[in-house]
């Protein structure tokens, strides 16, 4: 009886211990500093991401403007509506990469601390960082979607084709108004399945990062939270970055054809999709847009990271005294 009575004793007070560490790894700068980072990398890099996008969309067979290369595109989409013309659809790009980025490094966080925590361990292994990375995507784009969506029909709105029938979106709130009128909490999902397969992307990216931290101060002797240069910052992002765009960019091409709402009518499902890139377009289609979309995401991704990583470092001494 008394043994069993201390066991319990035991495990009660292991669950409340595992309990005030869940609250203690609630950590909100990684909120404020991750969503910072994902608006200023935004408002740098748009035009570049419509660019990519209008590539992605472009089938052959639409009536659509044909680019010949990035310049090009830049100097069409400047002369048809100038400046302003390059940051369409920029409002929900900084509405949903600061959300995103946001709530993507504060469950990502959370999450690698109670895992430590629950392990008692210093570090965790690549598996458990892409884990860990894998369920706070799949979090993250359960809320961010909407915004995704009509970011995309925002980024493929022309000027020179837009018509009284075609419902034109004027912002990011007039645009998810328009979109649950007329398609419903079901357009809200509109590419949301190939979305899950991209959580991979984040997934790769972050355990490839956290591997990079870790060769960086087995190098140098530090310790893996040490604050470090802008460039390594930089360096360690590019890399990380690369690797993943390269492994699971084909689902972004995917996913934006899905979301498209001029031709995602003339595809029956994710797999007739992919049937008919192959069969018009060969593999080929599947990195259409590659260029500017690594143009865009490793700089972005550097921006991200290093102010990020910063504001972490700056605030860190203010965390220290509320504690």
């Amino acid at each position: 009886m008394l043994s069993s009575a201390i066991m319990s004793s035991d495990l009660n007070s292991r669950v409340g211990q595992l309990q005030n560490n869940w609250l203690k790894n609630v950590k909100f700068e990684h909120l404020l500093a991750g969503t910072t980072g994902g608006v200023a990398s935004t408002l740098v890099l748009h035009p570049l991401d419509l660019i990519k996008i209008r590539f992605q969309v472009n089938d052959g067979l639409s009536k659509r403007p044909t680019y010949f290369g990035i310049l090009d595109a830049f100097r069409s989409i400047r002369k048809s509506g100038g400046i302003r013309a390059l940051y369409q659809g920029v409002s929900p790009n900084a509405v949903g990469a600061g959300s995103a980025w946001g709530l993507y490094f504060f469950s990502y966080n959370f999450l690698k601390a109670s895992m430590i925590d629950a392990q008692n361990v210093k570090n965790l292994s690549a598996p458990e960082h892409l884990l860990a990375g894998t369920i706070a995507g799949a979090s993250t784009l359960c809320i961010t979607n909407p915004i995704w969506v009509v970011k995309t029909r925002m980024c493929l709105q022309y000027a020179a084709t837009s018509s009284q029938t075609e419902v034109y979106y004027n912002g990011v709130i007039d645009g998810l108004i328009k979109l649950y009128r007329n398609e419903g909490i079901k357009g809200f999902y509109k590419g949301f399945v190939p979305g899950l397969f991209g959580v991979s992307h984040g997934a790769i990216q972050f355990m490839a990062y956290e591997e990079f931290k870790k060769l960086n101060s087995r190098y140098f002797g530090q310790a893996i939270e040490a604050k470090q240069s802008a460039l390594t910052y930089i360096t360690m992002a590019a890399l990380s970055k690369i690797v993943a765009v390269v492994v699971t960019y084909p689902y972004q091409v995917i996913r934006a054809r899905l979301q498209d709402r001029t031709y995602s009518q003339h595809y029956e499902g994710i797999t007739d999709l992919i049937s008919k890139i192959l069969k018009n377009e060969g593999a080929r289609g599947f990195y259409k847009g590659l260029a500017p979309n690594l143009l865009r995401v490793t700089p972005a991704c550097c921006i991200t990271f290093v102010v990020y990583e910063n504001i972490m470092h700056f605030l860190k001494p203010f965390m220290r005294v509320e504690a």
